[in-house]
């Protein structure tokens, strides 16, 4: 079932900007930070923002945020502060907890106490930065797994009017072009008769080997 219902601890940037995006998609949104200004500038974009001290767990239980679908723990200048509050989300009985870490031991300390998904923000960013400065026709760069990864790119001059049947790319790499974003829509599941159009945007799914391949074999 779909979340709709999300906690927030911590409303610096990192914060603050999932709760916008999630206030844009229609969800509730109560927003928890020690800092009375943060909480103040997004009192009327959030559905309820609170003054709080997230790492005491009567206050979790005043705010209520057992009963929300999932906890995010954005909290990144206070390790001590991110760790106690995402204990007391996952002892408060929130079904999913997300947090933030900031340094790879952050994130395994995180992992260890039962967080369902760990962000590093500021390493992701650099990895899909790095990659779109070397690869000028990729537009973003998610990894899935250590191994895996989901790529958009843009369709290079020199594969436009051609099939997928003739760019073979999980022939030739073991990839896979799962969606095709044209001027016209987007198109799910193409066939090997789908063309390509310069400027198009394919959606490449693979290890990170096979990206990596497909990518050097339309830069040239």
């Amino acid at each position: 079932m779909r979340a709709t219902q999300f906690v927030i601890i911590g409303l610096g940037r990192f914060g603050s900007s999932i709760g916008r995006e999630l206030v844009e998609l229609g969800c509730e949104v109560l927003g928890v930070d020690r800092d009375e200004e943060k909480v103040q500038e997004l009192s009327e974009v959030l559905t309820h923002a609170v003054v709080a001290d997230a790492t005491d767990e009567e206050v979790l239980r005043s705010v209520g945020a057992r009963n929300f679908d999932c906890g995010v723990v954005a909290i990144g200048d206070d390790i001590q502060a991110s760790i106690l509050a995402a204990i007391l989300l996952k002892e408060l009985g929130v079904k999913k907890v997300v947090a933030k870490a900031v340094t790879e031991l952050h994130g395994r300390v995180l992992e260890r106490i039962g967080v369902d998904r760990v962000i590093y923000p500021e390493r992701d960013m650099g990895i899909r930065v790095a990659h779109q400065l070397v690869s000028p026709n990729l537009l973003d760069y998610i990894e899935l797994s250590k191994r895996y990864t989901i790529a958009e790119m843009t369709v290079p001059a020199c594969l436009n009017g051609k099939s997928l049947a003739a760019v073979n790319p999980r022939g030739r790499f073991g990839c896979s072009v799962v969606a095709i974003n044209k001027t016209k829509g987007i198109v799910i599941a193409p066939t090997a008769d789908d063309v390509l159009t310069e400027k198009d945007v394919m959606v490449v799914i693979g290890t990170n080997e096979q990206i990596e391949q497909f990518q050097e074999s339309i830069r040239r």
